[in-house]
């Protein structure tokens, strides 16, 4: 059986049990997820999207969450329906990230939606203010593995990422993009 016939056969369930994880505190729901990552197989997928439902501001269905996933800062977060995190990804929307539907971001990606900034020269840069800046991914995008999305960048609608790309501006519709930084490669 298909992981989306399995999720729409359980969902009455995954949602109730969402429900319930918001009355945990947090750092028992911090605890299950990271329990969780050590695990594949269905029953770990589903407690992994339970708690990130329970905790983001929106999570759509179907939304596959791999082991090892790092998410911080999840209530600044909005994902799509039939969308793939894999392995080994770590997103920080502490700058708030928002992914569409249907979009595969392969294992080991990372999005950010913050910088430091460096306006106290008196301060170290760790201790200075943070820039944030929000990263939108719309509907119909594919991230290879590797990818690094930096802060205030949109990536637009049916569009792939090459691994190992760094994406420091906007990604039109459309489009391959590929290198450090990521440029235009290709039309789709």
């Amino acid at each position: 059986m298909k992981g989306s016939k399995l999720f729409n056969l359980f969902n009455p369930l995954i949602n109730f049990t969402s429900r319930v994880f918001k009355f945990f505190p947090r750092f028992i729901r911090t605890w299950l997820y990271d329990l969780s990552s050590i695990f594949s197989g269905f029953l770990a997928i589903t407690l992994r999207y339970a708690l990130i439902k329970s905790a983001a501001k929106k999570v759509g269905k179907n939304v596959y969450i791999g082991r090892g996933v790092v998410i911080k800062n999840s209530q600044n977060l909005s994902v799509g329906h039939n969308v793939s995190i894999h392995d080994s990804c770590y997103l920080d929307s502490i700058g708030e990230i928002k992914i569409g539907d249907n979009v595969s971001i392969a294992h080991h990606s990372s999005i950010l939606s913050f910088n430091h900034s460096w306006t106290d020269t008196d301060k170290p840069i760790k201790y200075n203010e943070l820039a944030l800046s929000p990263v939108v991914i719309k509907d119909d995008v594919w991230v290879g593995c590797g990818v690094r999305i930096m802060p205030g960048v949109t990536v637009h609608s049916r569009s792939i990422i090459a691994a190992g790309s760094v994406v420091t501006r906007d990604v039109p519709a459309e489009v391959v993009v590929a290198g450090v930084p990521a440029k235009i490669i290709k039309r789709l």
